[in-house]
């Protein structure tokens, strides 16, 4: 198995050779484009099987020494329960975008190469077992997705967040680097079962977890760590996005998993969760909102992936809660609430970004004000984006409701921690996630009725086409997806029972279903007070629907009618407008002014400005609406500024004679030798 994986690496990574080689050549971009993504197809459907395959037949863990690695010592791979469980999530996700890519006009080989060396690096880093092909998979996947963030760098604002974004990743990677030799100190060793051996304690216990917190903070976007995510989603593509959403952050997640929850080990007090569950909340709440005030759909989605981003870490800290208050079914139950939502969340948003991608093919924008009416042109799109958005909204029986349902209610056990401040804590998120879930379905309901109803809002918009039959097809594959998950939750959880016992504890029972009830039918939370019948629910809502239907049809005259449009007190569009006047619709900006109003000028900023005409002024009057992120401002100025210092600082150096110039090595060789000398000691 572990054979097979490798060996689906390293074809990625010879997919990268060749569109090196042939990308870039005249006439050659359609064929290399075919073999890049059809292997990539593949290989994801690859990675997958295998992955299920782990799963559902409980095969044994066999670590694999490679025959290269570090200087001190051999590069180690394994496939447990949790890698298999983010594997699976990789596979289906990477198949659905490189068979999207597929129906795509052919692209450079700026974008040919680094895309398979980014599937390569999310794989390695999930079947490592060893800190340093964990770090050495992770930086992979970061300047690949980096490289297809600037790819298209002709444009300033491309090139700006491709510099925010590797300004990020290096911070991710420099907090992670440390986190790892804080464990390997007392071990002696990176590898997983040295580290595991000797769990870190005191100081070094705290320092890797604020490592550890920020590290895979920066890369998965926690807020305050999220100001790179939508400059880099207005950059890159349909198929990248839907990789960097679907899969990149739950690796980023994973290592998070691994780092705090698996090799700091079951000794760590209960208090650690509380800076993941404040982390998860705040951003939860912030994502959520800020969606609902953006005007393109990619930074919309982004920032709904921070929402979701801070639901999966905030049922990491109840896991690490749970546990170290000796309450094992409460770890697993939020251990597999945080495990359910990723995969989940990584189907559902890979699918709502491929369709980002095949709204901005065929109507030229992503401007939300620039479309509107594409379920006439586009309905099998506007199908699939229901799906997704449906899911992104947490309406049952589709994926996404039964894991924040889940979710909820590990919260709500929250009171069973005898600590008084950890209660505080979780009652605040509670009510947190709760305004967050409310803020998500209405930043989804903006994006479909604004996007596919309505009449069109531009010319390119209304002569929009549907999706190439390729791209069709890889919106339904996800879409399928979603729906199975949505129907079937119970199977799923007893699926990733391996992951969860990897995080909440090996002796720790996972939620399961009934024993009266059919396997998998039925979904427990917690020690069986609340139970969720997902079939049910769709059969019931099937039984109104048709219902409904049934009795309009009955009492309607089965002829249709047709009349003027109401034009919101406007006068009739001139005659070259044959979609209508734009004005007359609600737009972005007027669709979010409540939200706007109550909450976003207090977390971002909002104003609104409105200047209206003296009566008798012919001239139209103007309104503007403006929210920006305040992280920016507090966070990324202050270390641009340190960054500036600094360098004026470095450039003092090159005046230095050779005396000076030999006296700050030798400096700074002795410094270095009293720290290895203190470490050792300890």
């Amino acid at each position: 198995m572990l054979t097979g994986l490798l060996l689906g690496i390293g074809l990625l990574a010879l997919l990268a050779l060749v569109a090196a080689g042939s990308g870039w050549v005249p006439g050659q971009e359609r064929r290399a484009a075919r073999a890049v993504h059809g292997g990539c197809l593949v290989i994801g459907l690859g990675f997958a099987g295998v992955a299920a395959a782990k799963l559902g037949m409980g095969l044994p863990e066999v670590p694999m020494a490679l025959p290269f690695g570090p200087p001190w010592g051999a590069a180690v791979v394994a496939l447990d329960g949790l890698s298999a469980w983010f594997l699976l999530l990789l596979g289906l996700s990477g198949a659905s975008a490189s068979l999207f890519a597929l129906g795509m006009p052919p692209e450079t080989g700026r974008v040919l190469v680094p895309f398979p060396l980014m599937l390569a690096g999310m794989a390695l880093t999930l079947i490592a077992a060893d800190g340093f092909t964990l770090l050495l998979g992770f930086e992979v996947m970061s300047f690949a997705s980096w490289a297809l963030i600037a790819a298209d760098h002709a444009e300033a604002e491309n090139r700006a967040a491709a510099r925010r974004y590797l300004m990020f990743a290096v911070l991710a990677g420099a907090c992670l680097v440390p986190a790892f030799g804080l464990l390997a100190g007392p071990a002696g060793s990176l590898e997983f079962s040295a580290l595991r051996a000797s769990p870190p304690e005191g100081w070094r216990a705290g320092a890797v977890l604020a490592l550890g917190l920020a590290g895979a903070g920066a890369k998965a976007g926690l807020v305050p760590l999220h100001a790179w995510l939508p400059p880099a989603y207005r950059a890159a593509s349909g198929p990248v996005s839907a990789l960097m959403s679907g899969v990149m952050y739950k690796v980023a997640l994973y290592v998070l998993a691994r780092l705090l929850l698996d090799l700091c080990g079951p000794v760590q007090p209960a208090w650690w969760g509380v800076p993941l569950v404040v982390a998860g909340a705040v951003s939860a709440l912030f994502g959520a909102l800020r969606a609902n005030m953006e005007a393109e759909i990619q930074p919309l989605l982004a920032c709904s992936t921070i929402e979701n981003i801070g639901f999966i870490t905030l049922g990491f800290g109840l896991t690490l809660a749970f546990r170290g208050a000796d309450l094992g079914p409460l770890a697993a139950l939020a251990a597999g609430a945080s495990l359910l939502h990723a995969l989940n969340h990584g189907i559902f948003k890979t699918l709502l970004f491929l369709v980002a991608g095949a709204v901005r093919n065929a109507a030229g924008s992503q401007r939300i004000d620039r479309l509107g009416g594409l379920i006439h042109a586009m309905p099998v799109t506007a199908l699939a984006a229901l799906v997704g958005i449906g899911a992104a909204a947490s309406l049952p029986p589709l994926a996404g409701f039964a894991s924040e349902w889940l979710l909820l209610e590990a919260l709500l056990a929250g009171w069973r921690v005898s600590d008084i401040v950890f209660q505080v804590v979780v009652a605040a998120a509670t009510a947190l996630v709760a305004m967050a879930a409310a803020l998500a379905a209405a930043a989804m309901v903006r994006f479909f009725g604004l996007v596919f109803l309505g009449r069109p809002r531009s010319p390119r918009g209304a002569g929009a086409r549907e999706a190439p039959l390729k791209e069709r097809w890889a919106l339904l594959l996800p879409a399928g997806l979603v729906v199975l998950l949505g129907l079937f939750p119970g199977l799923l959880l007893a699926l990733a029972a391996p992951a969860i016992r990897v995080l909440a504890g090996p002796a720790t029972p996972t939620p399961a279903t009934p024993t009266p009830a059919p396997a998998g039918l039925v979904l427990v939370a917690g020690e069986g007070a609340s139970t969720y019948l997902p079939l049910a629910v769709a059969l019931l809502l099937a039984l109104v629907l048709v219902t409904l239907w049934f009795l309009v049809r009955r009492r309607s005259t089965g002829a249709t009618q047709r009349g003027p449009v109401w034009n919101g007190g406007f006068s009739d569009p001139p005659p070259f407008l044959h979609f209508g006047d734009p004005l007359t619709q609600p737009g972005a900006a007027g669709f979010a002014q409540p939200l706007r109003q109550m909450l976003g000028s207090a977390l971002l900023g909002a104003r609104e400005v409105v200047m209206m005409r003296p009566p008798g002024d012919p001239r139209p009057g103007h309104f503007a609406a403006h929210a920006a992120d305040p992280t920016p401002g507090w966070l990324l100025m202050p270390l641009a500024r340190l960054r500036d210092g600094i360098a004026a600082r470095a450039e003092r150096l090159r005046d230095l004679t050779i005396r000076g110039c030999l006296s700050l090595s030798f400096g700074t060789l002795v410094v270095l030798l009293a720290l290895l000398a203190w470490l050792e000691a300890r």
